[in-house]
């Protein structure tokens, strides 16, 4: 494609694309999708500008996919998650099914596809939009670095995250979790209970979750004065498995001066460090205290303390932001979705002294 410098035209004999939209408009890919798509999220001006340059160019977006799309109910594709073998984890399925059940109410419907990485994702998603397959994808699991919502915006696509990049996410509309705020809850616990040696189970750096979920233990604990008493009490591990949390735990208990109680970043690792305290014959909350977070049916089968994260809560509004982002919902007014949710700490056998 070329496009002549100032005339806000293509050459002759060539089709327009939303990149040529944008760039003679001076306005993002995405503003350009949302004049086409969402035009009640494009301030007036700046719209006019927008179709102007189209009728200019004689831009055509697919009126194939635009007319599946509005024709038919709502399908939103969404990235299933492999398995994970040695986890307890449940979050990701609790997350379809609140999706699920919150899209019912606006016609609906989640369309689950897989692909290898985040770049296979990426184009899945852009090949759905463009044939009218879906309204729009949401995207799980967002990384520090994650190249999918810069992907997906570039192609006009409609989304939502469940996560957050570490730069850029005034860009686009995400929901989260405190993570950081419910590793600071759970030191909190510890301490009011008599504790000062508190341990963390980790990830290694690198992960928007893991990272955030070590910041808090490391802030509350520093809070408390704590630090300089649990310094050496902070290990981590390379996957999220229970034998990863056994062996972590076994390490710590290991130590000259083992911790008295243990925040886990996962209740997969938390379920691990029970098995080692089994494994030395000590009693959760009364030898060694554990505190998990996710709060999954195994914690509660376990009697592990867990910090809980509003899933449910995060799906319901991810829907409602997808169904407003294409065109469909009755929030047209509202600003774009930014929103941080407060978890909760489930207090459970594991971290109460008998």
């Amino acid at each position: 494609m070329v496009v002549h410098p100032g005339s806000g035209r293509s050459a002759a004999g060539a089709s327009a694309t939303i990149s040529d939209v944008a760039e003679a408009a001076g306005v993002s890919r995405q503003t350009v999708s949302n004049v086409l798509n969402a035009p009640h999220r494009v301030r007036a001006a700046t719209r006019e500008r927008v179709e102007r340059v189209i009728a200019e160019l004689g831009y055509h977006p697919n009126r194939l996919a635009r007319s599946l799309r509005a024709s038919s109910p709502g399908m939103v594709g969404y990235r299933l998650q492999p398995v994970a073998t040695e986890s307890v984890a449940a979050i990701h399925d609790r997350f379809l099914h609140a999706l699920a059940e919150a899209g019912q109410a606006d016609d609906h419907h989640v369309l689950v596809f897989t692909a290898a990485d985040p770049e296979g994702e990426s184009e899945r998603c852009t090949a759905l939009w463009r044939t009218g397959a879906v309204s729009g994808v949401v995207l799980y699991d967002i990384s520090p670095h994650d190249p999918r919502p810069e992907r997906l915006a570039a192609a006009g696509v409609p989304f939502a995250a469940f996560g957050r990049t570490a730069t850029g996410t005034e860009h686009y509309s995400w929901v989260d979790v405190d993570n950081a705020a419910g590793t600071a809850a759970a030191v909190d616990h510890l301490v009011a209970a008599g504790h000062r040696r508190i341990g963390f189970l980790g990830w290694p750096e690198g992960t928007s979750v893991g990272d955030a979920r070590a910041r808090g233990w490391l802030t509350a604990m520093d809070r408390h004065g704590l630090l300089a008493e649990s310094h050496r009490l902070d290990v981590r591990a390379g996957a999220d498995t229970m034998a990863n949390g056994t062996r972590l735990m076994t390490e710590l208990l290991d130590r000259p001066e083992p911790p008295t109680s243990v925040v886990a970043a996962t209740d997969t690792l938390g379920a691990g460090a029970l098995q080692a305290m089994r494994d030395r014959g000590l009693r959760p909350g009364d030898d060694v205290a554990v505190v998990g977070f996710d709060d999954t049916p195994a914690a509660s089968a376990l009697g592990l303390s867990s910090v809980r994260q509003p899933i449910e809560e995060a799906g319901r509004l991810i829907m409602a932001e997808l169904v407003r982002l294409t065109g469909n919902g009755r929030g047209a007014a509202l600003p774009q979705l930014n929103r941080l949710l407060e978890p909760e700490l489930i207090v459970r056998s594991s971290s109460a002294r008998g």
